[in-house]
């Protein structure tokens, strides 16, 4: 065969059984949990978590394969309740006797909406549907209680080199089209240095460098080639990668820089691109607190907030909160005070390492501890006048060392005054 295939060469290298499978030998080695679960033909709903490429996709349809089980498959990028509801019932119609149930399989489910989880329960709950969900976010955060209590987890790795080395010989040995050419493999080290132990961008890189060759021209895999041809094929190789950080960088230093235009640019360049509108208000609420902080606390709540109604309504309708959260993220004051705070205490922890607890602070439980001082001349602050009294609260080594600034705004500027009429030491 020596004319291109017009499949793609990830789509031709789809692994069909697990002798094809590489990686995730924890799960799916003989033996292993995930393996002694399927080889028992008692099959219950579970979400597999990794990071991309690592063969969720794969191993979902190997095992409705090996099953003999009815595939369907759905993405929640582009499906609705609708769509759930319409396999649901297709698997009732379809289901005679004592047949098992068909697999439903929904790719990065953690972008479904709450609606569209709550539209599954009921049949994964009643075994109409055998839920394999697949997602590269933690599902304690995005799929919701009731759904993830009756699904099991199970953790997908990043392959290794030895794994990625495997696909490797592998494509290059089994594929209908490749194992036609030459190939010279003289290093692999920016190969899988590319790569990251994800098996895809490793298949395109190969079908990259292969497509920058003639026919009749040995393949040669080097770090040079894989490095210019990468550089060449830029967008070909990880259109969602370099441009990703690019972009969510901009958008945070867009906000942290108070222009609220170049912020909802930046954040429908991400929406029209397909960007997680989770991972964006996931964003937002870090900067909340690191880049706004005590300047203003409500703009962490309303951060917070955003991210519960776009896990709630999922998009389009979630672009609009995005976009209010944004504006007003970009347009409060700003402060890192908080940040520099939990930064300057660590070093300072690292510093000095475990000092004691002054003796008034620490718990007496027990009459022992009571006899040795512990407990011992604590004051409660609610006891005084304004709810205060002047104690050292600090280890003695560390005493009157100042870790929270307050920074030059009018909120925190009202802070220090406060905080100056009660810690002298501090030099507030």
């Amino acid at each position: 065969m020596s004319e291109i295939p017009n499949i793609p060469l990830a789509e031709r290298m789809r692994p069909q059984c697990f002798d094809e499978y590489v990686g995730q030998s924890h799960l799916v080695a003989p033996g292993a949990v995930l393996r002694t679960m399927i080889d028992s033909g008692n099959l219950s709903s579970f979400i597999l978590w990794g990071p991309p490429g690592v063969g969720k996709t794969s191993l979902a349809r190997i095992i409705a394969n090996r099953l003999e089980r009815q595939f369907f498959s759905l993405s929640a990028i582009n499906s609705g309740v609708k769509d759930v509801r319409e396999v649901i019932e297709k698997s009732k119609n379809q289901r005679f006797f004592n047949q098992k149930s068909p697999i439903l399989f929904i790719d990065e489910i953690h972008r479904f909406s709450k609606a569209q989880q709550d539209s599954l329960l009921g049949a994964v709950e009643n075994g109409t549907v055998t839920l394999i969900g697949a997602t590269t976010e933690n599902p304690s955060f995005e799929v919701i209680s009731p759904l993830l209590s009756r699904c099991q987890v199970y953790v997908l790795k990043s392959l290794t080199i030895n794994e990625l080395q495997r696909l490797l010989e592998r494509i290059i040995k089994e594929d209908v089209y490749l194992k036609t050419r030459k190939f010279e493999v003289r290093d692999t080290e920016a190969l899988f240095r590319f790569s990251g132990g994800d098996a895809r961008k490793l298949i395109n890189i190969i079908d990259i460098i292969v497509g920058t060759y003639g026919v009749a021209d040995t393949v040669v895999v080097s770090n040079e080639v894989v490095a210019e041809r990468l550089q060449e094929n830029i967008a070909l190789y990880d259109k969602n990668g370099e441009q990703h950080y690019d972009i969510i960088s901009a958008f945070i230093k867009s906000m942290r820089g108070s222009d609220p235009n170049a912020a909802v640019y930046y954040l429908a360049r991400m929406l029209v691109g397909g960007e997680d509108p989770l991972f964006i208000a996931r964003r937002m609420m870090i900067l909340a607190s690191e880049d706004i902080g005590m300047a203003n606390p409500n703009a962490l709540l309303l951060a917070n907030t955003c991210f519960d109604a776009v896990h709630k309504i999922g998009m389009p309708e979630a672009r609009i909160i995005l976009s209010q959260t944004a504006v007003y993220l970009a347009t409060s004051p700003k402060s890192n005070a908080s940040y520099m705070a939990i930064e300057t205490a660590a070093a300072l922890v690292a510093e000095t390492g475990d000092l004691s607890v002054p003796l008034h602070l620490r718990n007496a439980p027990t009459r022992l501890m009571k006899e040795l001082g512990y407990h011992k001349d604590y004051k409660y602050a609610h006891d005084y006048v304004g709810n205060f009294v002047d104690l050292e609260y600090m280890p003695e080594k560390v005493a009157g060392t100042p870790l929270y600034i307050p920074a030059d705004n009018p909120k925190e500027k009202s802070i220090r005054d406060w905080l100056r009429t009660l810690w002298k030491k501090y030099g507030y």
